[in-house]
């Protein structure tokens, strides 16, 4: 009999259902689909979560029906998902009422700049974050103050709010929950207890009833009837995901994913007692039971930088020939792109930052723009690795996946920015392959070390740039960045 684990990838531009055959440990069908954008206001992020939900629904289905997946084939249900991004929803109808708030969505940013140093210092000890709009607190709470419909139904104990893993889960199954991967990114989670804390709640004025409720990453979800009536296994954020799919399971293993954003994780194992200033702590995963953090640094903006280029500026028709025309110049010739859109994540924290182009003269040409915009993922990487070598956090292993990943300059660069050999992932898709492989994990048909022997890459990129030649670009980015 064929045996099949179903992933759902809920990404921030694009969504994919892919089926993995267990018995070949390999994904043999993908399902993709696309979904709008909307930017009501200057740095603000909204999507359709309905038209998330319907167009993942259809996905699913389509690939299940596709390979005729017979319900005794299909052994669970894994999610994975852009974390952050807030739905508030009518527990009776399932139906969103507001469109969903996008985690790099600034909306919030004078609400935050509004909390005392006291209130900020406890969200940082309490959570492992740095208090920021980019999580989900300060979204809710804009709701709640914002939408009529949400105070109405909070008064009658109807209001579900949940990130957007919790509003498939809720649509899919009928139960509120979530994981604690997900949970740890709202700012309300205490990250010890790994449970809703008192405090947080009361300080955004968050009902704790409209909150689903924490589970593991492994644990039962409850079934979907509308997909073969099979159970809904795995729940588990992207970017830890992205981890376990890029086997960077032990203590000291990073990953690099350069995808809509970029992001930067580390795993500290069990150990939460330090506090990193401008970096984020995190759950990494909760799964057998046992709860391992991650320390992470964030990029607001990475391929959707790319993305920029291509379609507002129209500086090349094809995402793949910017390796070409990066690769087409000696050096980037102190042209610098700053991908400040919605401000800058991590470590620099400036909300309020715009993006910018330094260091143009007549002689620029498209191609060093191009090249700016590639270079400006590896600066801001090198940065947030600088930052975790500062707090005592040295890498045994680097990983890298993501769109980026696809692109050899960006690699290269890379390794030669951080002067360290970095490894590319064997997957273009090792973040809806994480969340699989916690399905195989917590239903006992493989284990945490047996997943990293198959998810481990094999393709190797080694340092060529001199020291005085990688010292003059990081300082050059250091000088565009005091320009903002």
């Amino acid at each position: 009999m064929r045996k099949f684990i179903l992933g759902l990838d809920e990404g921030t531009t694009n969504l994919k259902s892919a089926l993995f055959d267990v018995d070949l440990m390999d994904i043999v069908c993908i399902e993709k689909r696309s979904f709008n954008q909307v930017y009501p206001k200057d740095a603000w992020v909204e999507q359709d979560a309905e038209e998330t939900y319907q167009k993942m629904l259809s996905s699913a289905k389509t690939i299940l029906k596709k390979n005729q997946v017979k319900p005794e084939e299909l052994l669970g249900i894994a999610i994975t998902n852009q974390r952050e991004t807030v739905v508030a929803w009518d527990r009776k109808t399932g139906k969103p009422i507001y469109n969903a708030i996008v985690w790099q969505c600034r909306r919030t940013t004078n609400m935050i700049k509004s909390l005392s140093n006291q209130k900020k210092n406890k969200i940082k000890n309490l959570t492992g974050l740095i208090a920021n709009p980019y999580f989900s607190a300060s979204k809710m709470k804009w709701i709640l103050d914002n939408v009529k419909e949400a105070k109405v139904l909070a008064k009658k104990h109807e209001l579900c709010f949940g990130t957007m893993d919790s509003f498939l889960a809720f649509r899919l199954t009928g139960n509120h929950v979530t994981d604690t991967t997900n949970a740890s990114r709202t700012m309300l989670m205490n990250i010890k207890t790994l449970d809703w804390d008192d405090e947080l709640l009361d300080m955004f004025k968050i009902p704790k009833e409209s909150l689903p409720k924490i589970l593991s990453c492994d644990a039962n979800f409850g079934n979907v009837k509308s997909l073969l009536n099979a159970k809904l296994c795995s729940i588990i954020g992207d970017q830890q995901s992205s981890m376990i799919g890029q086997g960077a399971t032990d203590e000291g293993n990073t990953k690099v994913t350069f995808g809509t954003g970029g992001f930067v994780l580390t795993n500290i194992g069990e150990n939460i007692n330090k506090t990193f200033n401008n970096l984020l702590t995190t759950v990494a995963h909760t799964i057998k039971g046992k709860t391992e953090y991650a320390v992470e640094g964030s990029i607001y903006s990475a391929c959707s930088a790319i993305n920029f280029v291509q379609n507002n500026l129209n500086l090349f028709d094809e995402v793949s020939k910017t390796e070409d025309m990066a690769k087409s110049l000696k050096s980037n010739e102190n042209v610098y792109f700053i991908p400040a859109f919605t401000g800058l994540g991590c470590p620099y924290w400036k909300d309020d930052a715009r993006g910018m182009i330094v260091g143009m003269t007549f002689g620029t040409k498209k191609e060093h723009i191009v090249r700016a915009v590639l270079e400006s993922m590896v600066y801001n990487t090198k940065d947030i690795l600088d930052d975790m070598k500062k707090n005592g956090l040295e890498k045994n292993f680097l990983s890298v996946d993501g769109g980026g990943s696809q692109n050899k300059f960006i690699l290269q660069f890379l390794a030669d920015m951080l002067n360290c050999e970095i490894i590319k992932s064997n997957h273009t898709d090792s973040t809806v392959l994480g969340a699989i492989y916690v399905a195989l994990v917590g239903q006992n048909i493989k284990t945490i070390k047996e997943i990293k022997k198959v998810s481990q890459g094999k393709i190797k990129y080694k340092p060529q740039m001199s020291e005085n030649e990688r010292k003059k670009y990081h300082l050059g980015w250091k000088k565009a960045l005091k320009k903002i």
